[in-house]
């Protein structure tokens, strides 16, 4: 029997649902999530296996025009990304109007020359008339392979977006071994688990300004549990005292609510010691860049 290998780069504005999506289509949380833009930094690769197929999905950031050495790096994983792709799922937003953010990323997505499958996602927040409107309005984006109307959320219309994109794959043996779920190293996971939950707990002022890098991790043993020691950096002493919180409490809070994640990816207890940094300007730092992973 032939086996059947892609590797799908998700292409969208931010906030469309790209990071939800890929985690119902792999099954479990391999990308971060949140209300804020910008959320996802890098390309993330979800895994998700079949009996003779492998899809890797390659979460990528929202469309956006450059500002800082943050978000020049994160344009240029988009571009290199999906330059080397078997298809591209372009991702909307059902529930919106189209915009100029979705017309660039279609943009991107059909001058790839390769498959383009369209996701309607968020479908659930509407009713059946407004779907078809949605509909028609992605259908004018450019020469589609497939459209989708799903939701990433309760996961309708998934199953059959898996199955066209694996149609769409072409033959090859499997990237990563079966268990995979993720392509990202142990300690790049960590540190985004980390990230998802102070994004959930802060200001809108802080989240652009915040990133989370491990400074030592231990594997767990037979005897005692992993031990993580990591930074969550921001560009100010007063966004620091935001994150720290009233007697450490919002600090304590991000530790404690990342942890279960954190413990379910390594299969063992961990020992979690965060600490808060202020760093003016880190998002045009070479260096501190270079240590956040691809």
């Amino acid at each position: 029997m032939e086996h059947r290998c892609a590797l799908v780069g998700l292409a969208g504005r931010p906030n469309v649902g790209k990071s939800t999506l890929v985690n119902a289509i792999v099954g479990e949380h391999v990308s971060i999530t949140s209300s804020r833009p910008q959320t996802t930094r890098r390309r993330v690769a979800g895994i998700v296996h079949g009996p003779d197929w492998q899809l890797v999905l390659c979460d990528l950031p929202g469309v956006q025009v450059p500002r800082d050495g943050l978000t020049e790096r994160m344009a240029g994983s988009v571009a290199e990304t999906l330059a080397d792709v078997d298809a591209v799922l372009l991702v909307l937003d059902a529930s919106q109007a189209i915009g100029g953010g979705d017309r660039a990323s279609a943009e991107i997505a059909f001058a790839s020359g390769v498959p383009v499958v369209i996701a309607l996602n968020k479908v659930d927040r509407l009713p059946p008339e407004r779907i078809a409107e949605a509909v028609s309005a992605a259908s004018a984006l450019g020469d589609f392979a497939e459209l989708h109307p799903v939701s990433a959320k309760t996961g309708d219309g998934v199953p059959a977006l898996v199955e066209d994109l694996v149609r769409l794959a072409p033959e090859g043996p499997a990237l990563f071994p079966p268990e995979a779920r993720s392509s990202d190293p142990v300690r790049l996971q960590i540190a985004e688990l980390i990230r998802e939950q102070a994004l959930r707990r802060l200001r809108d002022e802080v989240p652009h300004a915040l990133t989370v890098v491990i400074e030592e991790y231990e594997p767990a043993t037979r005897r005692r549990a992993a031990r993580i020691e990591a930074v969550i950096y921001v560009e100010s002493k007063s966004q620091q005292g935001i994150v720290v919180g009233a007697g450490g409490s919002m600090v304590k809070a991000i530790g404690s609510s990342a942890r279960p994640a954190i413990e379910r990816i390594l299969g063992a207890r961990a020992m979690l010691d965060l600490r808060v940094r202020a760093q003016k300007g880190w998002r045009d730092d070479p260096a501190l860049l270079d240590r956040l992973g691809p």
